[in-house]
């Protein structure tokens, strides 16, 4: 037995060619990459990786089941090449409402051994099933749990979402993910290497020392400073924003010289003691001191100067009185997704979309209650409600002929004030200080800073465009002269689109961000 055992994997070897063939214009018994797991891991592992990455773990939204007799769902799945889907309503419970049965008729699969899987959702709930068998199957909703929920699915239908992976594709993107969010040399690289795949990002190794001998007299208030982290938990979250909005950097923080002349870092983010994340502002040697020591994030850092006309323009009295205002607020979290999502169709990476967003948000109401307020607070400023929850929400846009995708493309305002206050993430801090410094006179009152993103803020054209200006100090070490002065990290920065870009009205409040290329119209 052990001696077949060991014949198997050259066997398999030999006959996926045959395999291949077979899977044209017949139907195999099992598909290629139906074996892979019983190949050695190494094999196996390498095979997948090169077939799937993380982004396999998004859903595919496929459209929605009613139960009209004119609109039933047809679509082709990863393992059934012929799928159509239906609902049928009624009252086995007895209750006020009734229920419902999901029906999906299967066929016509790839091969024997595959399977698709799928997740189903309402603004109420969501659930999932999986099928390998071709043939009708059902799936129950015994009873709705309003009467809003009745009337949204007869409306609507059920949203029905495909993993296209499959379950090993599925498995593997989960094996690619979980690395991501590690704290080790396993998550770093795995993060650098999302990073290049999806975004096209190179880490080019910069000679040392990787920490630059900086001299704080050559910084000067207003002057941005672009963070990038690449591996724990703010890493692996820093490389999914980076993917959705373009941003070649994560985090951001601001400098600030005071009266004395004595440089502060202004920077909205910041775990305190507590374990709570706000905005602070802090003495330059304690914030580099924690980066160098004690960020285990293996922060990447450039600092970004003023040209020296815009920093002639800043009212450092104006910028200190903001930050200073702002201190010990929290961190802008309920704004955060709304300055990436400017459109409905132009800021989601396929698969991503609205109905995948919304699904996200009802599975997270349901595992975190407390916590809706990330988006639902900022869901009802653009309604003009107050204390809807997010069924409420998609129902109401839905009922005033919008849409829950339109919604989420409406433009945070900077005057809006949340319960906790004005909310401002790590970059929208520093466009609102350059605001009420005067930074985007005469166009100040349409600037909303909460709609720019990192990328937004560092193509500003608002940086040093004369390298002979830059510090002595500034990439010293380094053969290759950037625009900008990185002073710390062991692999070269990008910002692509650095200090293009003049201010404008109502600037990115309208802007695509689709990867790889993340193209710009202008005027957007």
């Amino acid at each position: 037995m052990a001696t077949k055992l060991l014949l198997l994997p050259p066997l398999l070897l030999l006959i996926l060619p045959t395999l291949i063939l077979l899977n044209g214009p017949w139907k195999a018994p099992f598909r290629p990459s139906d074996l892979l797991p019983l190949l050695p891991r190494p094999v196996s592992w390498t095979i997948l990786s090169s077939l799937h990455s993380a982004v396999d773990l998004l859903p595919t939204f496929i459209g929605a089941a009613t139960s009209s007799p004119n609109s039933s769902l047809n679509w082709k799945g990863a393992c059934f090449y012929n799928n159509t889907a239906w609902m049928v309503f009624h009252n086995k419970s007895s209750s006020p409402f009734g229920g419902g049965t999901l029906h999906i008729k299967a066929s016509k699969a790839h091969s024997w051994t595959c399977i698709d899987l799928y997740i189903f959702a309402t603004p109420y709930r969501v659930t999932w099933d999986y099928y390998f068998l071709a043939r009708e199957h059902t799936l129950d909703f015994k009873e709705w749990e309003t009467e809003a929920e009745l009337e949204y699915v007869k409306q609507n239908g059920v949203s029905i979402f495909l993993m296209k992976s499959g379950m090993i594709g599925t498995l593997q993107a989960l094996w690619d993910v979980f690395p991501l969010f590690s704290n080790s040399r396993w998550g770093e690289n795995s993060n650098l290497a999302f990073l290049k795949k999806h975004m096209g990002a190179t880490f080019e190794q910069r000679p040392q020392p990787w920490v630059s001998n900086i001299n704080v007299d050559d910084i000067h208030s207003g002057d941005f400073l672009a963070i990038s982290k690449i591996r724990g938990h703010w890493g692996g979250f820093e490389t999914i924003e980076k993917w959705a909005t373009g941003s070649f950097a994560g985090h951001t923080a601001v400098c600030l010289k005071d009266s004395e002349g004595k440089l502060w870092v202004g920077e909205s983010g910041h775990d305190n003691d507590k374990g709570e994340t706000v905005i602070v502002v802090l003495p330059w040697e304690e914030w580099w001191a924690f980066e160098l020591a004690q960020d285990d994030a293996d922060p990447h850092i450039a600092l970004l100067p003023l040209h020296p006309d815009i920093r002639a323009k800043l009212n450092v009295t104006a910028a200190w009185e903001y930050v200073r205002s702002m201190s010990g607020k929290p961190y802008g979290y309920h704004n955060m997704i709304f300055s990436w999502i400017d459109t409905i169709h132009g800021n989601y990476p396929p698969p991503l979309d609205a109905h995948v967003a919304a699904s996200i948000m009802t599975v997270w109401s349901k595992l975190q209650p407390n916590y809706t307020d990330l988006w639902n607070e900022a869901l009802n400023k653009r309604l003009g409600t107050k204390g809807l929850d997010l069924p409420e929400i998609i129902v109401e846009a839905e009922r005033r002929g919008s849409s829950f995708d339109e919604l989420l493309t409406v433009p945070e305002q900077d005057d809006w004030l949340y319960a906790d206050g004005r909310s401002t993430s790590c970059v929208a801090y520093i466009v609102e200080m350059y605001k009420q410094a005067g930074l985007f006179h005469p166009i100040t009152d349409s600037i909303q800073a909460t709609e720019f993103t990192i990328k937004d803020a560092y193509i500003l054209k608002f940086f040093e465009d004369n390298s002979s200006r830059l510090p002595e100090w500034c990439n010293e070490h380094d053969d290759v002269k950037l625009p900008f002065c990185q002073i710390t990290g062991k692999y070269r920065m990008e910002l692509p689109d650095y200090n293009t870009i003049e201010p404008y009205p109502h600037m990115n409040e309208r802007c695509p961000s689709l990867p790889p290329k993340y193209i710009r119209p202008d005027g957007c």
